[in-house]
């Protein structure tokens, strides 16, 4: 249970997608304009995250592993992924169209989110079993949740800010991302 926990933390804080591994930076940066659709982005990247760790887990241990088709893990979570995304973005559609609206373009992209993909790959490269891989997609998958949503606070606060006009829009925005990724590195001693 200690090294469950340990895993999740790590994932999260010390390791976190976005900050430490520069992974997802589209959505990241695409979708951190609001607090409300950052945590809408972020709610579906937990649910994509955490039932792709476990349905690849799944597919890895008992068909490819036995079958010697390991080469092939790539492509098979790519479509595992792609299926779980066309379901949440079905799912939007029908029960929260203004969440839905608000996400657009950037919903059919956690299929790239190559987040989603690395937390797959990075569950068979460490070899963790089925629950721990689910642990993993868990505290990842939060931690990109922590951070979208952190950094969307910020942006809707820095609205209200004088920015110099050579920093404005992105350039403020990337500059800002950068002291999140040093504060977040802070963490990397903890565990």
């Amino acid at each position: 249970m200690k090294e469950l926990l340990l895993i999740a933390i790590g994932s999260a804080v010390v390791n976190n997608v976005v900050l430490s591994q520069f992974l997802g930076l589209c959505p990241f940066l695409g979708v951190s304009k609001k607090v409300e659709t950052a945590g809408g982005m972020g709610v579906a990247v937990i649910f994509v995250i955490t039932i792709a760790s476990f349905v690849t887990a799944l597919i890895n241990k008992f068909i490819l592993v036995p079958a010697d088709l390991t080469y092939l893990q790539t492509i098979v979570f790519i479509l595992v992924i792609a299926a779980l995304v066309q379901f949440v973005e079905m799912f939007l559609k029908k029960s929260m169209p203004s969440l839905y609206e608000a996400l657009g373009v950037y919903l059919p992209l956690i299929t790239t989110n190559c987040a989603v993909l690395g937390v797959a790959l990075t569950n068979v490269q460490k070899a963790y079993n089925i629950l721990t891989s689910v642990v993993n997609g868990i505290g990842i998958s939060v931690g990109f949740t922590i951070a979208i949503c952190i950094l969307a606070g910020i942006r809707e606060k820095m609205e209200f800010n004088d920015v110099p006009e050579s920093f404005q829009g992105m350039p403020i925005v990337l500059v800002t991302a950068g002291l999140m990724s040093i504060a977040f590195f802070g963490f990397s001693g903890v565990i």
